[in-house]
Parts: structure tokens; sequence; C-alpha cells
């Protein structure tokens, strides 16, 4: 498996694998709103995606990382804030080396951590994440507010 840094020559491949991500969250399929947010996030360099490609070289995962900055320690810190593994290829080790080259990626960038939320019920991911070193924010509690 290998898993890159995706550009705009990948925003098809990258554009499906995000559809589905979010069908997988109970949105409606929309494949060019899809493409289009997609795009819009590589041209401006406002996230950093990256794409897992199975020994034939078909996309089977992607990770979506947005940029933000700790005032405190005035560092660059990145938000986790996609992962998704495409059905055929759960449980094959897709996730962990998404994972990993996100870590190699946010430290090149000179980046202090990595953050990312998950839904209270969902079991397989916290798993996975914490089956990959990271830990529950036993520190802070995050609140939000639907505008």
């Amino acid at each position: 498996m290998k898993v890159e840094i995706a550009d705009i020559f990948d925003l098809d491949t990258a554009a499906g694998l995000f559809d589905q991500y979010r069908v997988f969250y109970g949105k409606p399929s929309d494949p060019e709103g899809a493409k289009r947010f997609l795009s819009e996030r590589l041209i401006h360099q406002q996230s950093v995606v990256l794409l897992a490609r199975d020994q034939a070289g078909a996309a089977v995962g992607f990770v979506q990382l947005y940029p933000t900055y700790s005032s405190v320690s005035m560092r660059k810190k990145f938000i986790l804030n996609d992962l998704f593994v495409a059905p055929a290829a759960r449980k094959s080790g897709v996730g962990a080396a998404l994972l990993e080259e996100a870590k190699r990626v946010a430290k090149r960038y000179g980046a202090l951590a990595l953050t990312l939320s998950t839904a209270v019920d969902n079991h397989t991911a916290q798993h996975l994440y914490k089956s990959n070193g990271w830990e529950l924010d036993a520190d802070y509690l995050n609140f939000d507010f639907s505008l």
C-alpha cells in the first residue's frame, strides 16, 4: 500500500472517496459537490488530502487535514477532519497507514499536534485511533454552536 499527498490531478479519485465518506455520514450522494468542495480546498491550499492506494494503484482511502493554530504555543496544528476507507479495504491496515502518514506529514509541516473528533457511538474508529497511539483528551471539553 502507498499513501501520498493528493494534488489537483487526483481530484476525481479523491472526490469519489469523499462522496462515499459523506454518504457514510448520512448525507445524500453529491459527486459534483464533492468535487467542487475538494477542488476549492486543494487550489487554495486550505487542506492536505492523503490518498491510500492498494497494490494495483486503486484508491482505497483518504484523510483530510485542515491547518489551525495554537495561540498558546504559537505553532501550527492540524485537524484530522476526515478519514475514510472503502468498505472492501477495511480491516486491511489502510486506516492505520493513513494515520501514520498523517503524523509524518504534520511533522514535515512543522505542526505541534494532530487533533480529531469522532462520534461517540463510532466504536470502530475509536478503537483504530486508540490502537494507533491517539489519546482521549481529558483536559478540555469541546463545545459547538450551530449557526
